[in-house]
């Protein structure tokens, strides 16, 4: 059986949803007396928690777990738990051979007992434990945070799964269909995180606006947004992320529109801007939606921020479908955008579709589009100079003149409600501010992707995007 003097080390690759499935791994393992270390030199078991979503992703986690498997030592033993694990199961044993385990998203909190058999097989031959039907949260959640605190945010599942048919996207088969947590557990938990000191919550799932339809809600997100909000008044920002484009309603506006605690920030993945493509992706094909949705949300909070997500090279989109989207972000003049060459996934409809896009057209419209995207992401940027925004504070650095030459002087990096944490840009401000409070700041200058600020009167110290901390880069 496993010991309760065994050390693990877990390695967490993917998303945001992946790093708290992670973080819901380590604290089984710590009730049940087993010790995270932060070297696999370290650690009795080694457990990758691998992302399966794209190519370069899955790449990743098989070469993670190649290299601790051709590094082990005796008594060691390697797991590989996850989306990867869940969508490739017996399979992955064939690219990393010498796996001693996998273990699927599904039933993450058995991961102790399944290290017990592990210890107690009689051959070497790996053990899998990947159940395609147990619920994947909710009801047997070991009574763990299901949450990943980081600094003074913390990500809070609300939700796993989806039940939307996504043509590219092999979400369903990996997690299964959505299945929403409890009311009361995730209104618990959010006071929980208040007492930890937590300033920022971020509500994620595969689809947060579907939070509550299998538990009989209408209009679910507005009503986890009036509890958490009534349950943790002290979490200063409320963030919601992965919401998918229909289910935005009137009461979820209103909601947000209400509470002073939940940002004027929203995360909406559109994928495209073309009728035709979005009916071949299978996804919400009525454009005149989300026009109409973005206008009412703007009316009810000018200062709306909206980040989204597009694909391009969809097979079979034609140069008229991008002109299309072309025009889409020209209209609605998005605030972040995040844009991604189409991989071919195997295993989903559109593996199947024909027409491929050849990949320098696909280069060439994804530069084009981020292009376009840089004058709008910079004007925006330009017409905050001379507000004062609140800042959450992440840390310091030193500062560089226009040459890109260090210095004198400390500088502090912090996020304002436009900006979710790993995805969007900073705020750089002159001087130092304590690290995990939300201070004001009056915005003294403007990067395509970042904010220059300072909290007195002068002269802000130039900062050089791309140089020293990734200046918010849109992801390729």
């Amino acid at each position: 059986m496993a010991s309760r003097k065994d050390n693990y080390y877990l390695l967490s690759l993917g998303c945001s949803k992946n790093t708290v499935d992670s973080e819901s791994i380590a604290q089984v393992l710590n009730q049940n007396g087993m010790r995270g270390v932060g070297s696999p030199d370290k650690a009795n078991v080694l457990i990758v928690n691998t992302c399966g979503f794209i190519d370069t992703a899955k790449q990743e986690s098989i070469d993670a777990l190649r290299e601790l498997v051709e590094g082990r030592r005796s008594g060691q033993m390697v797991i590989a738990a996850g989306c990867l694990a869940q969508r490739y199961g017996g399979t992955l044993v064939e690219e990393v051979p010498g796996l001693d385990g996998v273990i699927g998203t599904r039933r993450w909190m058995d991961i102790f007992d399944f290290i017990g058999r592990l210890r107690d097989r009689q051959h070497p031959e790996p053990l899998y434990h990947l159940p395609t039907d147990a619920p994947t949260v909710g009801l047997d959640e070991r009574g763990v945070l299901r949450a990943s605190v980081q600094g003074a945010s913390a990500y809070l599942k609300i939700a796993d799964g989806c039940r939307r048919p996504c043509a590219f996207c092999a979400i369903p088969k990996i997690k299964g269909t959505a299945v929403s947590r409890p009311l009361e557990s995730i209104v618990r938990e959010a006071a929980q995180l208040q007492a930890m000191g937590v300033k920022e919550i971020i509500l994620i799932a595969q689809d947060s606006t579907d939070w509550g339809y299998d538990l009989g809600y209408k209009d679910g997100m507005a009503v986890l947004l009036d509890a958490i909000c009534a349950a943790a008044p002290g979490i200063r920002w409320i963030r919601i992320m992965y919401a998918y484009p229909g289910y935005v309603t009137p009461k979820m506006i209103e909601a947000m529109a209400r509470h002073p605690q939940v940002l004027h920030y929203l995360d909406i993945p559109l994928q495209h801007g073309h009728r035709d493509t979005l009916l071949r992706m299978r996804r919400p094909a009525k454009i005149e939606w989300v026009y109409e949705t973005l206008a009412s949300m703007r009316r009810a909070m000018p200062d709306l921020a909206v980040r989204t997500t597009f694909i391009v090279g969809y097979p079979g989109e034609t140069d008229e479908e991008f002109d299309g989207l072309m025009k889409f972000v020209r209209d609605l003049e998005f605030d972040r955008v995040g844009a991604f060459k189409y991989s071919y996934e195997i295993g989903t409809p559109s593996a199947r579709l024909p027409n491929p896009v050849d990949d320098a057209v696909k280069e060439e419209r994804w530069k084009r589009l981020m292009e376009l995207q840089q004058g709008i992401s910079l004007k925006k940027n330009q017409a905050l100079v001379g507000r004062t925004l609140d800042i959450l504070v992440e840390g310091h650095g030193e500062g560089e003149d226009d040459d890109g030459n260090p210095v004198d002087g400390v500088i502090t990096l912090g996020r304002s409600y436009r900006d979710a944490p790993e995805i969007d840009g900073y705020v750089i401000v002159e001087g130092e501010l304590p690290v995990g409070e939300i201070v004001p700041v009056r915005i003294t200058g403007a990067t395509t992707y970042d904010l220059l600020a300072t909290v007195e009167t002068g002269a802000p110290i130039i900062i050089q995007p791309g140089q020293i901390y990734g200046a918010g880069m849109l992801p390729s």
